[in-house]
């Protein structure tokens, strides 16, 4: 007699959350009816690409893991919500996209404001440090509803800190190729310090991890270190290497004779 195949751990299961497919169908709905598929196509790949990491990060075993199980799996959803989620729906989104959001004179002015290299850095690092605090951190976990915000929060702010990089409107220009360097580099030092905070603590800070189920047999100190790691090296490494991507494009335009430090107009078609 044959025995049933065990049952899959409950984290390996696909769920997908109501709010998240009307998130992503909001998005990809917009992005149509204003005429994204009219950009080039690897602008358009650009954009289905975010959509496809917003949806695997929000739903599926990686959520699932990080909702209920391992701290390392809630770092790297985060790191995919603000790292690799926007850079992708700047690049992927047209001018033709984004131009109706700014026609009320009002949102234009704020967006000017809100985009300039200091205080779009600061938007995203500052939240970003304190919801990492363990007292605003273990409150999202065991609340759900705040769970929410918390993630609307990195990505609203990831996407503003991202603007000076890959703005796809003139309209609010990105940073001078030095400025971008400066500024990505600035932007690693607080990731590094929390990261760094995480992973060399004495003891386990976010007790919710600490009496979950264990999977693949990674205890919580083991967990809360390599999460620490994630953000302390992982996220501090991609946005400098972004810093080395802007770098090369700088000296290309000197060695094409070009020697404005502004990002030029072309860059955003």
């Amino acid at each position: 007699m044959t025995l049933p195949a065990p049952a899959p751990p409950p984290w390996q299961r696909w769920d997908l959350h109501p709010s998240v497919i009307i998130g992503l169908a909001l998005l990809g709905g917009l992005y149509v009816s204003w005429g994204g598929l009219h950009a080039p196509r690897r602008r358009v790949a650009s954009f289905a690409g975010a959509l496809a990491v917003l949806g695997l990060a929000l739903n599926g075993p990686l959520h699932n893991l990080s909702d209920s199980y391992l701290f390392s799996a809630h770092m790297a959803q985060h790191l995919l919500l603000t790292l690799v989620f926007p850079p992708l729906l700047l690049y992927g989104t047209p001018a033709a996209v984004v131009r109706p959001l700014l026609r009320p004179p009002w949102v234009l002015r704020l967006a000017h404001w809100a985009t300039r290299p200091l205080v779009a850095g600061a938007l995203f690092s500052v939240p970003i440090t304190l919801w990492h605090f363990p007292q605003f951190y273990q409150a999202a976990l065991e609340y759900h509803p705040l769970h929410i915000v918390q993630h609307l929060v990195f990505i609203a702010t990831a996407v503003i800190m991202w603007w000076p990089i890959l703005s796809p409107v003139p309209e609010l220009p990105r940073a001078s190729y030095l400025t971008q360097l400066l500024y990505l580099f600035v932007l690693g030092l607080p990731m590094s310090l929390a990261g760094a905070l995480i992973t060399l603590a004495d003891g386990v800070l976010y007790p919710f991890y600490s009496t979950a189920p264990r999977v693949w047999g990674l205890m919580p100190m083991a967990d809360q270190q390599l999460g620490g790691l994630l953000m302390w090296v992982v996220g501090t490494i991609y946005l400098w290497m972004t810093a080395t991507v802007v770098w090369f494009r700088w000296s290309a335009r000197e060695e094409a004779g070009d020697v404005e430090r502004a990002v030029p107009l072309e860059a955003y078609e």
